[in-house]
C-alpha cells in the first residue's frame, strides 16, 4: 500500500506554537540543569577537600566568566521550575485549553524573565 502522506522533515518551516517553544525550552533546560548542576557539584566537592581547594574555588567564582556560568545555571534551574510547576497545574485540569495553554505560557515566560533578572543581580 502506498503512503501518500506529505512529507516535510524542514522543521523550519513550521510555525511552532507559542506553548510548544515553551515546551521544548523546558526540556533544553532541564539538559542545562544535568551539566551546570554537574560543574556546581563538582567546585562544591572541590571547595570541601582542602583549605587550598577552597580558596581556588573562592578566587574562581570572583571571576566573571563563572558568575556567568553561575547566572546560566541558576536562570535554567528558575525556568525549569515555573515552567515545572506550569506543568502541575495543568495535570490538575487547570489551563487544558488552547487559549490557557498560551496564557500559562505567556505568564511561564514572563515569570521566568523576571526571576532571572533577579537572580542575574543578586549573583553580580
Amino acid at each position: 500500500m502506498k503512503d501518500n502522506r506529505p512529507r516535510n522533515l524542514d522543521l523550519t518551516a513550521f510555525r511552532w506554537p507559542f506553548p510548544a517553544i515553551t515546551s521544548i525550552f523546558h526540556r533544553v533546560s532541564g539538559a542545562f540543569l544535568l551539566l551546570g548542576m554537574a560543574l556546581l557539584l563538582y567546585l562544591l566537592e572541590t571547595s570541601l577537600g582542602s583549605e587550598a581547594g577552597f580558596n581556588q574555588v573562592a578566587t574562581l567564582m570572583g571571576s566573571s566568566m563563572m558568575k556567568f556560568i553561575t547566572w546560566v545555571v541558576v536562570s535554567a534551574v528558575l525556568y525549569h521550575l515555573i515552567a515545572g510547576i506550569k506543568h502541575l497545574i495543568m495535570d490538575m485540569g487547570i489551563g487544558e485549553t488552547v487559549e490557557g495553554g498560551l496564557r500559562a505560557s505567556i505568564a511561564v515566560v514572563v515569570l521566568s524573565a523576571i526571576a532571572i533578572v533577579v537572580a542575574g543581580i543578586w549573583i553580580w
